[in-house]
C-alpha cells in the first residue's frame, strides 16, 4: 500500500518479474553497479514482457535510487515494460519519455551507491511476496501478482464481475432502486 504509480498516464503494465535485491546506501568504497551484468542477463533470458521487481535492503531503505535513465533504457532494450520498488526511482522525467512503467515510494536525486546483492531470488515488496516468473499487473490502483494457473481464466471472469456492477449501478441510479434490492444485488 505504500509503493504508488509514478506515471498513471501511462495505464496497465503486465508482465513476468524478474526479481532483485539492490544496497544503494551502505557506506564503503564505491562498487557502482556490482551485479548488473548478471542481473542483465538474467532479464534477457526471461520470458518477455518483463517487470522488475527491486527490494530495497539498505539501511537507508528509500533513500538513493539504482533505478533512473540508465537502467530503464538499458533494461527496456532487454525486454523490460515495468519496475516495481519498495524503494525511490530517479531520472522521472526521462523514465516516463522511454514509457517505462514505474511504482515505487516516491523519488530522489541520488543514485547512491547501488549494488545488486541477489537477482533471481524471492523478494518481498512492500509486503508482497514475488518470486522471478510471477504474473505482475500494476495500474492507478496498484500491483498485484497472478497465479499462473488461472491467468488464463482471468479475463472471462473479470468480463463476470464487470457485468455485475454495471448491472448493479444501473439499478442503483434507476428510480426502482431500494436499498434492500440495491444490497441483494452484490449479494449483502
Amino acid at each position: 500500500h505504500r509503493i504508488r504509480c509514478m506515471f498513471p498516464e501511462l495505464g496497465v503494465m503486465v508482465g513476468y518479474a524478474v526479481t532483485s535485491q539492490s544496497d544503494p546506501t551502505s557506506p564503503g568504497p564505491p562498487s557502482v553497479g556490482r551485479g548488473l551484468r548478471q542481473f542483465a542477463e538474467l532479464v534477457d533470458a526471461s520470458p518477455k514482457p518483463v517487470v522488475l521487481v527491486q527490494q530495497d535492503i539498505g539501511p537507508r531503505h528509500g533513500d538513493a535510487a539504482p533505478f533512473g535513465e540508465y537502467m530503464a533504457t538499458l533494461m527496456q532494450q532487454l525486454g523490460a515494460v515495468g519496475l516495481v520498488a519498495d524503494g525511490a526511482m530517479r531520472d522521472v522525467n526521462e523514465v516516463k519519455a522511454l514509457g517505462m512503467q514505474c511504482f515505487a515510494l516516491g523519488t530522489t536525486a541520488s543514485h547512491g551507491n547501488p549494488r545488486r546483492v541477489t537477482w533471481g531470488m524471492p523478494v518481498v515488496v512492500d509486503g508482497m511476496y514475488v518470486e522471478t516468473g510471477d504474473l505482475i499487473h500494476g495500474d492507478v490502483n496498484g500491483v498485484i501478482t497472478v497465479p499462473l494457473e488461472i491467468a488464463h481464466k482471468l479475463p472471462a471472469e473479470v468480463e463476470k464481475i464487470r457485468e455485475l456492477e454495471r448491472e448493479a449501478f444501473d439499478f442503483m441510479k434507476s428510480p426502482d432502486f431500494t436499498m434492500d434490492a440495491g444490497l441483494k444485488r452484490m449479494g449483502h
